[in-house]
């Protein structure tokens, strides 16, 4: 059945409270986002610096109550998920890591807080200042500007990411983060942090592994405690041995077994004529039906493909059976409903990265929380194709793109990688 998306969001009683403050509560990185984001995106961004509160005041961490009517969740339960958390991870202006969890505390401190310096001179608050305005204080991805950008910006607290190396659902390993970090995500509002030193980078990439840890733990609490009946109080022991510790080992499955986990492109060096012969095999495996590449990106790979209705997992969540449904569950939801577009490979721009390497990467592994499957081995599962099988679909998307007029930078190939596929 067709849903229509709202044309407006949630509202205004349910949208999260921006936090009030100097500059930190909104991010001085804003100047510096990509120049995909709207002047008037950075207008508003703008006030937003310019009008805050004269004294600094320090944020929390909101409730995690995305697709749930506030009114199920008893103050009793709110509160006890609440100091669970706050003893177990602490707050935005002081971060705590649960024992034995594999988080680095100085690289948290260095990222969290208001903006500032220590009394060494190091840089602090980095989150604040580069990633706020996007990302919400709670790495929810509704921050002041969120609304405005398509796609939206990442909601952290569930633990999927799109754009990684590893196979088999495991979460991402910190090179991919800083990696993303690094280069941005083109045709987005993630601009590159490149400018910034390695220790910011790392700084901030651990943050954002425990903004994941945290909502992780978060949602284990409110299906503890709200749908499961957990009597209260909640004991330490029990969240540290059947929450944190199991989120934690997931998030080192993929650093501690690469050799089964982690995807490391090794791109043939191919001569023109045999490169020619894998776009032309590449174009035929895009149009067989194991594939189901046409399905979304239609059969030249314009993205106008038959499946008119895609949503990414954050999404999907919000859409009801009914459009009636689907009104009610917008008041429950910090943003409104957004369809995707899969990608026109002729306008060679892919949000992921543009060299071969990351295209393979994507057909591989797919792109968590989204319609795109993935194509190749995992643990325990077989794979569409072949490793060789998804170099030849790489360099079929390549060849398409090289007949648009916008190639990225970062996508560049070979030469021969413009060979015509028809």
């Amino acid at each position: 059945m067709k849903q229509k998306i709202p044309e407006n969001g949630s509202p205004a009683g349910n949208r999260r409270p921006i936090p009030c403050g100097d500059r930190a509560a909104f991010g001085g990185g804003i100047i510096r986002r990509s120049a995909v984001v709207r002047g008037e995106v950075l207008a508003i961004a703008v006030l937003f610096l310019a009008a805050g509160c004269s004294s600094y005041k320090s944020p929390s961490f909101q409730l995690n109550l995305e697709g749930r009517d506030p009114a199920s969740v008893k103050p009793a339960q709110r509160e006890a998920v609440e100091e669970m958390l706050t003893d177990l991870f602490g707050t935005p202006d002081d971060p705590r890591v649960p024992p034995g969890v594999d988080l680095d505390l100085s690289l948290l401190q260095r990222a969290a807080g208001p903006i500032g310096r220590d009394v060494t001179g190091s840089e602090r608050g980095l989150f604040r200042k580069h990633c706020v305005v996007c990302h919400g204080i709670s790495g929810d991805g509704a921050g002041p500007i969120a609304e405005m950008l398509n796609p939206y910006p990442r909601d952290f607290r569930n633990g999927v990411f799109k754009f990684t190396s590893v196979a088999g659902g495991a979460k991402p390993l910190r090179s991919d983060l800083l990696r993303t970090l690094e280069r941005g995500l083109p045709g987005t509002g993630m601009p590159s942090f490149s400018p910034l030193g390695p220790e910011d980078l790392d700084a901030l990439a651990e943050y954002v592994r425990y903004l994941s840890i945290r909502g992780e733990t978060e949602l284990f609490l409110l299906r503890t405690v709200v749908d499961e009946n957990e009597p209260l109080p909640l004991r330490r022991g029990f969240v540290l041995e059947e929450g944190v510790r199991p989120i934690d080992a997931m998030w080192r499955l993929a650093e501690e077994q690469p050799q089964q986990y982690v995807i490391v492109p090794q791109r043939p060096n191919l001569a023109p004529d045999k490169l020619a012969a894998a776009v032309r095999r590449g174009k035929a495996l895009y149009q067989e039906p194991r594939a189901q590449c046409t399905t979304c990106h239609g059969p030249d790979g314009r993205g106008d493909g038959s499946e008119t209705e895609l949503f990414d997992d954050w999404n999907k969540a919000k859409m009801g059976i009914t459009d009636a449904q689907t009104q009610q569950l917008a008041k429950w939801f910090a943003l409104p409903l957004q369809a995707l577009e899969p990608r026109n490979f002729h306008d060679g721009l892919f949000h992921g990265g543009g060299r071969p390497e990351d295209i393979y990467l994507r057909i591989y592994i797919g792109i968590p929380g989204t319609p795109m499957p993935a194509a190749g081995p995992a643990p325990g599962t077989p794979g569409v194709f072949t490793s060789d099988e998804i170099w030849d679909l790489t360099f079929y998307v390549l060849s398409l793109s090289r007949r648009g007029s916008s190639s990225q930078e970062d996508s560049a190939s070979p030469a021969s990688v413009s060979v015509n596929a028809r």
